[in-house]
């Protein structure tokens, strides 16, 4: 398995695609991350063709156990950032 893609090399690869400076690309990303952010956090989902469905879900509360002491603990109703995958990139991947 290889190591993940870094911001630095993301920009550096989405410059190139572009065919414009990192800075624009790296100004590009910071502005689709904060989009992304802003709408999950706001209860909303995005949708990015061919990548897949980020949204927000909500878990209710519910039991838990601490694996060091096997303690049953209440755990709060707290929300979760899941992502659904494109059928396009699970296809691309299984070729």
């Amino acid at each position: 398995m290889s190591k993940p893609m870094t911001k630095t090399q993301l920009v550096a690869a989405l410059s190139e695609e572009m065919g414009t400076d990192k800075k624009s690309a790296g100004s590009a990303l910071d502005a689709v991350t904060a989009i992304i952010t802003r709408e999950v956090a706001g209860g909303g989902a995005v949708t990015l063709p061919g990548v897949g469905k980020i949204y927000c879900r909500e878990r209710p509360e519910r039991m838990v156990r601490n694996p060091a002491t096997g303690e049953q603990i209440k755990k709060d109703a707290d929300k979760v950032v899941k992502m659904t995958i494109a059928k396009a990139l699970k296809d691309s991947v299984n070729v």
